[in-house]
């Protein structure tokens, strides 16, 4: 039992067993949420919107990771964090009153506004410049080499569950433009020079390199 500001969250297990694969998202953020508690293992969000509208095992991307709401109770739910979670994302720098960026697994009839997300960050970035252009801002995040050579110039790239078009890269870094929209909607903007991102590049790009550089495993035709 897991008790934050009056609210009683049994860890229950029968929710996270529900949940046999992961969700899909488009990178095109629903709603702030404020962390409430942050522990080993355990997240719990404030979030009016996206919680009044969930069930348990739902598929929830936190700042680009997906994870399964356990317990919720209308305004607020708790998820479990994998020590996977904190080696590959940097969730585990989250702190009571950080916002966080939420969106809930797409469904068959909706839009894919952003791009295909699937929730599972692949690496951490940083934060290294904030700079104005009229009313944009050009964030450049330094990220690990294994993950740039996924990204092209005007490819999608999702940086804490954000959708966002890559504008500029060099060997160590890559840069996309923030519309005012994105600084009103997402966390962002809040972040300053040296602040970790979660990165996950555009899986298709994954594809195409398998299938090129492996050999064919379906064997000779008879």
């Amino acid at each position: 039992m897991w008790r934050v500001a009056g609210i009683f969250f049994p860890i229950n297990p029968d929710a996270i067993a529900k949940k046999t694969r992961g969700g899909m998202f488009t990178g095109i953020i629903e709603e702030l949420g404020k962390v409430l508690d942050s522990r080993e293992g355990q997240l719990l969000i404030g979030a009016p919107l996206v919680a009044s509208s969930s069930a348990l095992g739902d598929s929830i991307a936190i700042n680009g990771v997906d994870l399964t709401v356990a317990e919720l109770d209308g305004k607020t739910f708790f998820a479990n964090l994998m020590p996977e979670t904190y080696r590959r994302s940097a969730l585990g720098d989250l702190q009571p009153g950080d916002l966080v960026n939420l969106e809930r697994s797409v469904r068959p009839n909706d839009r894919l506004s952003g791009h295909i997300v699937r929730g599972v960050t692949e690496g951490v970035g940083e934060i290294v410049a904030i700079d104005s252009e009229e009313d944009a801002l050009i964030l450049r995040v330094q990220a690990p080499p294994d993950l740039l050579r996924y990204t092209v110039v005007k490819g999608p790239v999702c940086i804490d569950g954000v959708s966002l078009t890559i504008i500029a890269k060099d060997q160590s870094t890559l840069a996309v433009s923030l519309v005012q929209y994105t600084q009103e909607h997402t966390n962002l903007v809040g972040k300053g020079v040296g602040a970790r991102v979660n990165l996950e590049t555009d899986i298709l790009a994954r594809y195409v390199e398998q299938f090129v550089t492996e050999p064919s495993t379906t064997g000779e035709p008879t």
